[in-house]
């Protein structure tokens, strides 16, 4: 009879990689979400008028106005702009952190693809 009892033979030494697979990636998505906060995104609108900045920890570090943009009788034109801009550098933020973290785990849905997660 021997070794055929418990999990099959394999499957311990499969787990195993799979563990230090689990806990390399971790390391990888750590060091890349601590670039991804030091990093800043800018956008713009209204044709370059209002242009502002965002961190990677969602804060907006920067706002730059074109003086030709600043209208006392329309005030609400420039709340819009900034607000554009600021939706669209957010936007930017996060597509790239999205688009950085699912490259770092990547590799992960081939090992689970035979565990059925």
């Amino acid at each position: 009879m021997g070794k055929k009892g418990g999990f099959g033979g394999g499957i311990p030494g499969n787990m195993n990689n799979l563990m230090k697979q689990a806990q390399r990636m971790q390391r990888q998505m750590e060091e890349k979400q601590k670039e991804l906060e030091n990093k800043e995104w800018e956008a713009s609108a209204g044709g370059g008028a209002v242009t502002v900045k965002v961190s990677g920890k969602k804060e907006l570090t920067a706002v730059t106005l074109s003086p030709e943009v600043v209208d006392p009788d329309d005030i609400e034109m420039l709340q819009d702009l900034i607000i554009a801009a600021a939706n669209e550098a957010l936007k930017k933020m996060e597509e790239e952190q999205e688009g950085a973290l699912n490259s770092v785990a990547g590799g992960l849905g081939s090992t689970l693809g035979g565990f059925g997660f």
